[in-house]
């Protein structure tokens, strides 16, 4: 694509777009991954079973988060898109906010002895805070690669490696959970203690070392494109909100991700099935005590893991193979494909059922292969409606438009979670007695919870995989569409003198 030779100022990027900008944009998704993974995937089950919040007041404190977050997100991508520092629009927030995530994110690990309404207001006070904040960071993050390269081709590349990076970070939390898993009973710590101590090990770990990895970008991602505030509306123009939700390619490209929100349940359910639904551990009859207790916390790190290894290996592959793949099918295309593939995979799961381990992981690796290709997918199909409304409108709204894929990142991990409390209502578990001095015993478990946790990885991913589809069926922003759309925004910023270096 032809680049513009318009000088940009001193303060944004001299050199050309390469390698060191993706290397740069992949390793800070990995770090800013790892807090996020550790807070969607563990802090309920933190909170719920071993802290003393019941699964109903955490419900709660979700639903008021997400209700704050369909406010905040579009809010920020309003400020973000208006915003004109000398250092770029997106760039400074991920200098500014990285050590209060890191701080926030000890403090909702650090478990003070509170209890009844303290508890609750802590707890959502801490969890809302860092929200508020990781979306004044998650915002501007996502809207990076659209101001990185003009080229859609490009920021697929930029995309496909961020998200890689990014599900690697993810399984650093779920790594150290298994490592202490085999590691803390060796000190006699065991109940409500061992997991307290897990659990702020891996907070401390992901904050600091996360955090200092995203902070990066800020010094190796450069904005490259330097597009021009949004002009003041006029009296009878549509609003930023009315633009974003008129443009229809980006609305069904959230509904698709918003309905595929259970794909999150394959990484993020796994420590529950782990604790109640499979036992492929040390037999234990006969073992008492700290014997017992070592052998409970090693099938669940074991489960754990082999469950985790098994998705990144289904995530990993398809992230891996996107770039070759995005030469010969569109998003679309990819999206439904692996997605009716991976349904398919998990009904085989559920069939088969919590008693064939061994056997079900095979397909957990193939129903694993959507959640590597929708997530790669989606943030490229965001760039691609954010063109198709400035080359409609004449107007871009990144800001506003990474709002969107924010928004839908994060109520998809949080209706993820949310799957796990109601699933827990629903089979009548109460963890705080189950796991207040001693590890859960799968075995011991009614078959009614050890199938109710099981479909947390199996029937109900696989429906929403097939759910996801079918907006897809409307989006038409691929083929010939998006080379014209692609071809004459080219030229439309090159008669406004969009600067491009």
């Amino acid at each position: 694509m032809n680049r513009l030779t318009t000088a940009a100022p001193a303060s944004q990027a001299d050199r050309p777009f390469g390698m060191r900008d993706k290397i740069g944009y992949a390793l800070g998704d990995f770090g800013c991954q790892m807090s996020f993974a550790l807070i969607t995937a563990y802090l309920a089950d933190f909170y719920t079973q071993y802290i003393g919040l019941t699964e109903a007041t955490w419900a709660i404190i979700i639903i008021f988060l997400k209700i704050w977050d369909a406010v905040n997100d579009p809010i920020m991508g309003y400020i973000a898109d208006r915003a004109n520092p000398k250092r770029g629009k997106m760039r400074p927030y991920l200098l500014y906010t990285p050590i209060p995530i890191a701080i926030l994110t000890i403090l909702l690990f650090y478990a003070p002895k509170l209890s009844g309404t303290q508890l609750m207001v802590y707890a959502a006070v801490t969890y809302v805070a860092w929200g508020m904040i990781y979306t004044a960071s998650d915002v501007p993050f996502w809207s990076l690669p659209n101001v990185m390269t003009p080229d859609p081709a490009e920021r697929g590349e930029i995309i496909s490696k961020g998200k890689t990076a990014n599900g690697v970070g993810s399984a650093v939390p779920i790594v150290f959970f298994m490592a202490l898993g085999f590691i803390l009973p060796k000190f006699n710590l065991s109940g409500t203690e061992l997991e307290k101590t897990k659990y702020m090990t891996i907070a401390l770990i992901c904050a600091i070392l996360g955090n200092i990895l995203f902070a990066r970008v800020y010094f190796k991602a450069k904005e490259h494109i330097v597009l021009p505030n949004p002009p003041k509306r006029k009296k009878g123009e549509k609003t930023a909100l009315q633009l974003i939700l008129g443009c229809k390619p980006l609305m069904l490209t959230a509904i698709m991700g918003i309905l595929s929100s259970a794909r999150y349940m394959y990484q993020a359910g796994a420590v529950h099935v782990a604790r109640y639904s499979f036992y492929i551990g040390k037999d234990l009859t006969g073992l008492v005590g700290a014997e017992k207790e070592a052998a409970l916390q090693g099938n669940i790190s074991l489960v754990s893991t082999v469950f985790q290894v098994a998705s990144a290996v289904g995530m990993f592959g398809a992230m891996l193979l996107m770039p070759a793949l995005f030469k010969k099918f569109n998003y679309k295309q990819l999206i439904i494909s692996t997605s009716l593939v991976g349904a398919a995979s998990s009904m085989v799961i559920w069939f088969l059922g919590y008693e064939r381990f061994w056997l079900c992981i095979p397909f957990f690796v193939i129903s694993c292969i959507p959640l590597g290709a929708i997530n790669v997918c989606l943030g490229a199909m965001i760039g691609d409606c954010l063109d198709y409304m400035e080359w409609q409108t004449g107007t871009r709204l990144t800001g506003m438009g990474s709002a969107v894929q924010s928004f839908v990142n994060k109520l998809g991990n949080a209706l993820s979670t949310s799957f796990i409390i109601v699933m827990y209502m629903i089979v009548n578990l109460n963890v705080a007695d189950i796991s207040a001095n001693v590890t859960a015993n799968p075995l011991a478990m009614s078959a009614t919870v050890r199938s109710g946790m099981f479909s947390l990885i199996s029937i109900i991913p696989a429906v929403s995989l097939l759910l996801c589809t079918i907006p897809l069926f409307f989006y038409d922003l691929v083929g010939e569409k998006k080379a014209r759309v692609t071809r004459e925004l080219a030229e439309q910023r090159k008669e406004k003198g969009v600067v491009i270096h």
